[in-house]
């Protein structure tokens, strides 16, 4: 298993701190959730059926043609490479580490590049992997530059397999209403915007055909009944995500300006995070975890610094924790 943020209950044991004390910064999940609608009785009780409207409201949400509901985004990480034969895949990185792994346990030759390595690797590869925003730099790539990459893998019968999971707070940035295209997919993460990541929701959007095989791989009722009946009522919620896009922004605004002013401005980010290169990154965590503030580290044994990824905290009394904390890191080590 790969490392992650959220493992609150590793930590809490490790530092001999309660969970409930925990200030858990280690996700790129928003830190106010949706309120959990009512759930009928049937949803529990039945098996879950695909015609009750989750995927129209998907589809409305995403601006889609075609969607399919994964239990998570990771899911479908998983299993899209049985869907091809061998072959040469290239991820855009540093990303989500899970992408990269999914494919080499698959048997693909994988080549981990950057983004000005692209066009001179596109050539050679079957499927490029792309996280849009990237998770944890933040780097946004235009949509015309990632339609000229498919463009040119779809020639050969490849895949450009575009991750947006943070890309809820810009939409008009998404590929979403290109998937019609043939090997053009998109996933998405529910959790992460809607702050509900523990309802394991995700979709995957593409052409009928390639959505049809991955249905028959992940299998039948694969998302629960409660959960299709909690996705609708967040989808179709138009005004709560106005409010959520704007608190979500508001706060990042904030964490680089806090950030920033103590000294360490990040180097990238999104709505949901904020994304710290320096040569502290370990000390800084450690210092952290040892006040009960949990971060997100990002090691690197090259020439490079290691990086730290900041989510947003949740209340104010959250803010004032890790500033002071900030502070007396900063008193610690001037």
């Amino acid at each position: 298993m790969l490392e992650h943020g959220g493992r609150l209950r590793a930590a809490a044991l490790r530092y001999a701190i309660a969970e409930n004390e925990w200030l858990d910064l280690s996700t790129g999940i928003a830190p106010l959730a949706w309120p959990i609608p009512p759930i009928p009785p049937h949803a529990w009780a039945r098996l879950p059926e695909t015609n009750d409207g989750l995927e129209q409201a998907a589809c409305a949400f995403y601006g889609a043609p075609e969607v399919l509901p994964v239990p998570g985004s990771q899911a479908a990480i998983q299993a899209l490479p049985r869907l091809r034969s061998a072959g040469k895949v290239g991820v855009l990185s540093p990303c989500y580490a899970e992408h990269a792994q999914a494919w080499r346990t698959a048997g693909f030759l994988v080549r981990e590049i950057l983004e000005h390595e692209v066009d001179y690797f596109l050539d050679s590869l079957d499927v490029l992997v792309v996280v849009n925003p990237n998770n944890p730099t933040g780097l946004n790539l235009p949509p015309e530059q990632l339609l000229t990459w498919h463009g040119r893998l779809a020639e050969r019968g490849g895949w450009l397999v575009v991750d947006e999971a943070f890309m809820d707070n810009t939409p008009g940035l998404s590929l979403a209403a290109e998937t019609w295209r043939t090997g053009l997919i998109v996933l998405r993460s529910f959790g992460k915007f809607f702050g509900l990541a523990g309802v394991r929701l995700g979709f995957v959007l593409a052409e009928p055909r390639l959505l049809k095989l991955l249905a028959r791989d992940i299998g039948p009722w694969a998302v629960s009944g409660p959960t299709r009946v909690l996705g609708q009522v967040c989808l179709r919620d138009i005004r709560g995500h106005h409010e959520q896009r704007l608190r979500t922004e508001e706060a990042s605004q904030r964490l680089l300006d806090l950030l920033t002013r103590h000294g360490l401005p990040p180097q990238g980010g999104c709505a949901l995070f904020q994304w710290l290169v320096t040569p502290c990154a370990a000390a800084l965590y450690e210092f952290c975890a040892q006040r009960g503030i949990l971060l997100r580290l990002f090691l690197n044994d090259g020439p490079h610094h290691s990086s730290l990824r900041f989510g947003l905290p949740g209340d104010e009394a959250q803010w004032q924790r890790l500033d002071s904390a900030l502070s007396e890191f900063n008193r610690e080590n001037t």
